[in-house]
């Protein structure tokens, strides 16, 4: 089994009556789940959620494969252009699954595979200094966008798209749009000047597409094993559509993270013991604050809900966040991350002249971290702190797709506990349609000028 979840310290038995979950608390719960099982299995059967079936895309991964082929063999960069959705499953699974100093690599110690670069933000600082270190004539850009109007994506496009035509004469070859199958500016830009591109299938939103060509192009291009990937994900799939609750990691731990949200824990930290994990956490920190946080019910009602997630490092944040989470305020609900088998392991050395030393010696640095999680999670529920652990056998390809993969189906399950639509992200839009109308978008000149009525209003303030 990949990935295991013990939930022994969610429980009243290990936390406490106030904040732990009883077992009346899941039996409660039981006829919910089932009632949300069949509408999940019925809205996946009429194709409304068709992040499941993308593991078993057998002519999408075909095609990506034998891009990624030509691409790592034509150029010595990869550069992704993308935001939120478009960029953090991959830099996740990058950090996870290729060497932790890739970039930093002789080209011969990375197999002459190509570098990867994410640029998921629009500082100019950091566009220009990825630039600068880049050579125009070895670079490769995706360019990833469904709606293809994404205004931070088309700004480092059109930055981009200028800078190699500079120096290179064919550019367009420099170039691949990754975005709707039909409709939107990067797509009549593939139809109508020829880039090559991929689509992201119909009703795949950004945050549930690292299993697309969205992650699946740039990995195959840096030497990770896509179909060992989809495998994992496709054997998670047969645990996480189990119609019983209790039988299903998925479920259970949506279930158990909604319980503790109605008991007044509105936090969700998850914390890896694992550098190469380390950035699942960021990307699993949008997948659950975009799907949950809502204002707005199914039925319509205002109810604004929905858990913060909070990204920590162990053991980094033992000595940062732990001491908050220990005696601060009783807010959270603390999901570990630990792995069986590190790949390597150090064996700890004695050190003359340190008697109080010696315990160490012979110890290693895997069965340390392993201790210091294990006894972070005891000390927490000592002290009435709800925590569960996943326990990944290794960090593999396999491991990895059903870690992507349980925490996706997860996320649909919790939204329709909480009663909300997962799939969308209305708070997203008015920060967006007020970017276009700063700069000067045709048709938001009325977002302009209410923007222009509210700092008239509030009266600015500085200092």
């Amino acid at each position: 089994m990949e990935i295991r979840l013990d939930y022994t310290n969610m429980m009243a038995a290990a936390v406490g009556e106030q904040r732990g979950i009883h077992d009346a608390d899941l039996n409660a719960l039981e006829p919910r789940t089932r009632l949300i099982h069949q509408q999940l299995m019925k809205a996946r059967q009429e194709g409304r959620l068709p992040f499941y079936d993308l593991p078993f895309d057998n002519d999408m991964v075909a095609s990506i494969l034998r891009a990624a082929a030509d691409l790592k063999a034509e150029f010595e960069d990869v550069v992704v252009l993308g935001i939120g959705g478009s960029a953090l499953g991959t830099l996740a699974l990058f950090r996870a699954l290729r060497p932790f100093y890739h970039n930093l690599l002789a080209p011969e110690k990375r197999h002459n595979l190509p570098r990867l670069h994410v640029l998921d933000n629009v500082d100019p600082a950091g566009i220009f200094q990825t630039l600068e270190f880049l050579n125009p004539e070895t670079s490769v850009f995706l360019v990833i966008s469904k709606s293809g109007s994404t205004v931070e994506t088309m700004s480092q496009f059109a930055i981009a798209r200028q800078w190699i035509g500079r120096s290179v004469q064919d550019y367009k070859r420099h170039f691949i749009l990754i975005t709707d199958p039909q409709k939107g500016t990067l797509r009549r830009l593939a139809k109508e000047e020829g880039y090559r591109s991929f689509p992201i299938p119909e009703g795949v939103g950004g945050r549930f597409s690292v299993f697309t060509a969205v992650g699946l192009l740039p990995l195959a291009i840096i030497g990770v094993d896509i179909q060992a990937l989809l495998e994992g994900a496709a054997e998670m799939e047969k645990r996480v559509t189990v119609e019983d609750f209790r039988q299903n990691p998925a479920y259970l731990n949506g279930a158990l993270q909604f319980l503790a949200y109605r008991k007044g824990l509105p936090i969700s930290v998850m914390m890896p013991y694992s550098d190469a994990l380390r950035d699942v956490a960021d990307w699993f920190r949008q997948l659950w604050a975009e799907s949950l946080g809502k204002k707005n019910a199914l039925d319509g009602q205002v109810v604004h809900v929905g858990p913060t997630p909070v990204k920590a490092l162990g053991t980094t944040d033992q000595h940062s966040q732990v001491q908050l989470y220990m005696e601060g305020p009783f807010d959270k609900v603390v999901t570990f991350i630990a792995l069986e088998d590190y790949g390597v392991d150090l064996t700890i050395p004695g050190v003359p002249g340190a008697p109080e030393l010696d315990y160490l010696e012979g110890k290693s640095l895997a069965e340390l971290i392993r201790s210091e999680q294990k006894a972070t999670a005891m000390a927490l529920a000592r002290n009435g702190r709800p925590n569960c652990t996943l326990t990944l056998s290794a960090v593999t390809p396999k491991s990895l797709g059903a870690l992507v993969y349980l925490f996706e189906v997860q996320t649909v399950f919790a939204g329709a506990l909480f009663e909300v639509d997962p799939l969308d992200q209305p708070g997203v839009e008015e920060g967006k349609e007020l970017t276009y109308a700063l700069m000067g978008r045709r048709g938001f000149e009325e977002k302009k000028q209410a923007f222009d009525r509210w700092n008239q209003g509030v009266g600015e303030r500085s200092l």
